[in-house]
């Protein structure tokens, strides 16, 4: 009896809370006026603060209600303006900011450069997620009230890190947050139950079971971008993705971020209007390359045959089909994404054919007979000349990840077939999360710098390649380069990447960092994986961006909130 009553003493409080501070939900929705979309929120919102590990939604996400300077687009490959007019960097040092005209606080009030310097000083009082942008900068100059100049840190430059995070803090209101500074010992804590953005929607519920934005007619975007087209945007908070992907083939939700497997049959089987960015595989746009690190510190692991000879031994095609549902094209040894907007210029198929693997078990074997002069025991399992047997080499990702589950059970099963010897482990996420950090595996599944940002590709070359900063196997924990891989040119390579904008000079670095790579085989990409599922039904709304009509990019989160002024209700 204790239990019930201090679960529904829970439930009550979460309830009063999410409640309380916007009064009861509007009675009715018109369904020709209501977006209802899925997959940004999955437990009773609890905070619409955006320096919250926990926000929920829309804070945790979209740019409805909270916006960003710029915006980062897959279909452009590029920062796309949203508050902020336009950015240049003036020389090598320092770039400027302009903000759009007449920009306003949900409440009326003027947002200028003043919002935006304090915004991202408060990366400097706190520890939030953008306080690394410090790192890389050491002064936010405001010029005027529409002018902001960002001077880089001359022993730490890297322009991609910085146009990254100008199209990732959420701008806050200076008026509002200064208040909520002297109110609580940090800003992270507040639970901004009334939030005040500069976004064309305005919270106006949230309970355990939805969330309700309405659209401001007041947005000072809309000389600029014209109106969003619904009036509402429900987010109903499913208990897992089952129930959503039911309701989104109903046409009880139009737009989704959640995994739906083989989505296809949606439209091929059941004739429903509903789709995704490609009409073919892979249907969604890779961003990011879901990848197995090898720890190339541990004998045999650490002779690059053997690390060659496991990545001719998997199948990719196998893993695209099964493990990603027909949501990856089989990956590329590269860790370039070859259709990326903004990094497919420096793919070097050539270069690939060359230095690079692919699905070879004859090959495989080959490299361990002839390379290595490896025999098979009787188990099938190649013996190096030293009587080193090539396992059992555990590989391991968290246990309910099933696409990655799936993925390392098919290439243990490729290895043995060749007579590598790997067998699957499936820790608990916190467990994985400490082999990884502390490099403590064999092999393990993880993703380098997952998404696509302007600091990209520097970014996923760093996480896998880069030692510096990174801490001995067992001495501390890192942060990126999880299996301590070392090769003495990377660096160079890195740093001319971080302050270059000669394309020229870009294509040239990373091309060989891609060489290195494919070379030395530190990690073997496995797959692509979205950065977000973008999936839609047009039974209410229609109009949705695609491959063939790319008015906006396939995503929900940062330059996605344009899908919204794109879309039309199916019936006018």
């Amino acid at each position: 009896m204790r239990t019930y009553t201090s679960l529904l003493l829970i439930a009550v409080l979460i309830l009063s809370m999410t409640t309380a501070a916007m009064g009861a939900a509007p009675r009715r929705l018109i369904r020709e006026e209501t977006l209802y979309r899925a997959g940004q929120q999955w437990g009773p919102p609890t905070n619409w603060n955006p320096f919250s590990t926990n926000a929920a939604w829309p804070t945790n996400a979209d740019l409805t209600l909270y916006e960003t300077l710029f915006a980062y687009s897959l279909v452009s490959g590029g920062l796309e303006p949203i508050l902020g007019e336009s950015y240049e960097w003036v020389n090598a040092t320092t770039v400027r900011l302009t903000l759009q005209p007449n920009t306003h606080w949900q409440d009326g009030t003027p947002l200028t450069t003043a919002d935006v310097i304090y915004t991202f000083g408060l990366g400097k009082k706190y520890a939030v997620t953008f306080s690394p942008l410090w790192d890389f900068i050491t002064e936010a100059k405001e010029v005027d009230d529409r002018t902001i100049e960002l001077t880089l840190n001359p022993e730490n430059p890297n322009r991609g890190m910085v146009e990254n995070y100008l199209g990732t803090i959420k701008i806050v209101p200076m008026h509002i947050w200064t208040e909520i500074e002297q109110r609580d010992e940090t800003v992270t804590q507040a639970e901004n139950k009334q939030p005040v953005g500069s976004g064309p929607y305005k919270l106006i519920y949230g309970d355990p079971q939805q969330i309700i934005i309405e659209r401001d007619d007041n947005y000072w975007g809309i000389p600029i971008y014209g109106k969003p087209a619904p009036k509402y945007i429900v987010h109903p908070i499913f208990k897992s993705a089952d129930p959503g992907n039911l309701a989104l083939e109903r046409g009880q939700v139009d737009f989704s971020q959640q995994f739906a497997p083989e989505i296809w049959k949606m439209w091929e089987d059941k004739d429903l209007p509903v789709g995704t960015w490609y009409s073919e595989q892979p249907y969604h746009m890779p961003a990011s390359i879901p990848s197995l690190f090898i720890n190339v510190n541990r004998y045999p692991l650490s002779i690059p045959e053997v690390r060659r000879a496991l990545a001719y031994s998997i199948d990719y095609a196998k893993i695209a089909e099964t493990a990603m549902s027909r949501y990856s094209i089989p990956v590329k040894s590269s860790l370039l994404i070859p259709d990326a907007a903004a990094e497919k210029q420096y793919y070097n198929e050539a270069d690939v054919a060359k230095y690079g693997w692919e699905y070879n078990p004859e090959k495989a074997k080959d490299i361990l007979e002839n390379d290595l002069g490896a025999t098979k025991g009787k188990d099938g399992i190649y013996v190096l000349p030293d009587g080193t047997r090539l396992g059992p080499f555990t590989a391991e990702c968290p246990y309910g990840w099933t696409d990655w589950m799936t993925s390392l059970e098919l290439a243990s099963a490729n290895a043995r077939a060749v007579g590598i010897d790997v067998v699957t482990k499936f820790p608990d996420s916190p467990v994985w999360s400490e082999h990884r950090d502390c490099g403590d595996f064999d092999l393990l599944m993880n993703t380098p710098a997952g998404g696509l940002s302007p600091a990209h590709p520097w970014i996923r070359f760093r996480d896998v390649m880069d030692s510096r900063s990174v801490p001995g196997i067992g001495e501390g924990t890192a942060y990126w380069n999880w299996n301590r891989y070392h090769n003495d040119r990377v660096a160079e390579l890195l740093d001319t990447a971080a302050v270059s904008s000669d394309e020229a000079v870009l294509t040239e670095v990373y091309q060989e960092l891609n060489r290195i790579f494919m070379q030395d085989v530190p990690m073997i990409p496995l797959e692509y994986r979205p950065w977000e599922f973008y999936e839609f039904n047009e039974t209410v709304w229609t109009g949705f961006p695609t491959a063939d009509n790319p008015t906006a990019p396939p995503q929900h989160n940062y330059a996605g909130v344009r899908v919204l002024f794109q879309i039309r209700p199916a019936k006018q």
